[in-house]
């Protein structure tokens, strides 16, 4: 079995002290700002007590990989086993550890194959947020092991992100906390519209003034700033850049280990044209966290427009798979139809292009690039059509994207969208 050193994280109690909270004896820690977690040991249901180890090390790599995730409090191993072969309650658990969610699951052999269940738990209610099942053939136990680990951890950050978004939007506007601000933001930010995105501003902004050391706040606030660009084109992009740029530096210094602050960073380098600085972020982002999706989103951007579009669409496509009901869905979106149309793939592009606009019909880019597909293949009636549409949805953005040349476009990749362009029936002048 592998030995697994698990990350020590410390926490700032805010305040004139740091106390340090202990627990009282029939009296329920407090939860955490940020989303808690216990994940349990595993239930070994096989007959062979060998399989003990395995089910305890897939407990021990969640709990691992799920403390590298910023937005995380997880529980340690020495804390979270203690309910090792006991029959406790959940609500217990909940109230004994000071967490909200707990995951539990079991394992079965049966000859060589093996079967994990796990499944999400609120602890306060005893609901099930999340649930799964894996069978795998038991060849190479510790690459199930891997193999079980990651998909976990995969499917429960989104899980939890899910449902900290539903909490939030239960909570009347007036008591919300700097978490749930920037909770109720995200959701906004996920709707792709103008009017959803000064919401999400707004809380993003809340969040801020409820925390000023709320480093998601700041992160946040930098994302949207960019998302801001996309839906309104009248806004001055070099302030913007600027803007971007001093709340992402403002989120690392708050916390440097916040890979999404180090993924926020990356974009504005790279939308400044500076693709090694912006390569550079993202990865120490995925170093830090290895299947955070907005760091894989990040890199994607960083790959697609400096030359690469290939490698910037697998990793687009992984930020999407991490995360397919993320606040920037959206915009890997339409950047996984950049990526395809930069590669020569039109018909992907057209396909990518439609799926953006009948998901988010108010989101404003992929029109101009599904004009440019369709006009690279020779589809002349839709592409006019198509492209009528795009400088009626957002005129501006002619005057941005495509009469002057954005900053993280290189000029080979500009003539190329202006080739399908002028091949949809575009005109300068």
């Amino acid at each position: 079995m592998k030995n697994i050193v698990e990350p020590i994280k410390a926490y700032r109690v805010r305040g004139e002290t740091s106390p340090i909270v202990t627990p009282v004896e029939g009296s329920p820690l407090p939860l955490p700002d940020k989303p808690s977690i216990a994940v349990l040991s595993f239930a070994n249901m096989s007959s062979d007590p060998e399989q003990e180890f395995f089910a305890d090390g897939i407990a021990e790599d969640v709990i691992t990989a799920l403390s590298r995730y910023p937005s995380l409090f997880v529980i340690a191993r020495n804390s979270s086993f203690t309910y090792k072969d006991r029959a406790v309650d959940v609500k217990q658990i909940g109230c004994e550890l000071g967490v909200r969610y707990v995951l539990e699951g079991s394992l079965r052999k049966a000859g060589k194959r093996i079967r994990v269940t796990a499944q999400l738990v609120e602890a306060e209610t005893g609901s099930q947020v999340w649930a799964e099942r894996y069978d795998r053939d038991l060849a190479d136990i510790f690459a199930v092991q891997d193999e079980i680990t990651e998909a976990v951890t995969i499917a429960i950050a989104p899980a939890i992100a899910d449902a900290e978004q539903q909490r939030a939007m239960r909570k009347p506007p007036g008591s919300l906390d700097a978490w749930a601000a920037y909770q109720r933001g995200l959701w906004h930010l996920g709707k792709a519209t103008r009017e959803h995105h000064a919401q999400a501003e707004n809380f993003f902004q809340q969040a801020i003034d409820l925390d000023p050391n709320f480093a998601g706040g700041y992160r946040a606030l930098a994302d949207a700033r960019g998302f801001a660009f996309a839906l309104d084109q009248t806004l001055n992009l070099a302030e913007g850049l600027n803007s971007r740029e001093m709340l992402a530096r403002r989120a690392l210094e708050l916390d440097s280990a916040d890979a999404e602050a180090h993924s926020a960073l990356a974009h504005v380098l790279a939308g400044r044209g500076d693709y090694q600085g912006g390569l550079v972020e993202a990865k120490r982002a995925l170093a830090m966290t290895p299947n955070l999706s907005i760091a894989h989103g990040a890199l994607g951007f960083v790959l697609t427009f400096s030359g690469r579009p290939e490698e910037g669409l697998a990793s687009l496509e992984t930020a999407i798979r991490l995360d397919p009901h993320g606040s920037q869905v959206a915009v890997k979106m339409n950047q996984v139809a950049i990526a395809q149309y930069y590669s020569g793939d039109y018909d992907a592009a057209v396909e990518t292009a439609r799926q953006v606009i009948r998901s988010f019909p108010d989101y404003p880019l992929a029109y101009r690039w599904l004009a440019a597909a369709l006009g690279q293949l020779g589809r002349t009636a839709e592409a006019k059509q198509v492209l009528e549409e795009a400088i009626a949805v957002a005129p501006a953005s002619f005057d941005i994207y495509v009469r002057n040349r954005v900053p993280w476009m290189r000029p080979e990749d500009h003539a190329h969208m202006l080739d399908g362009l002028r091949k949809a029936g575009w005109r300068e002048g």
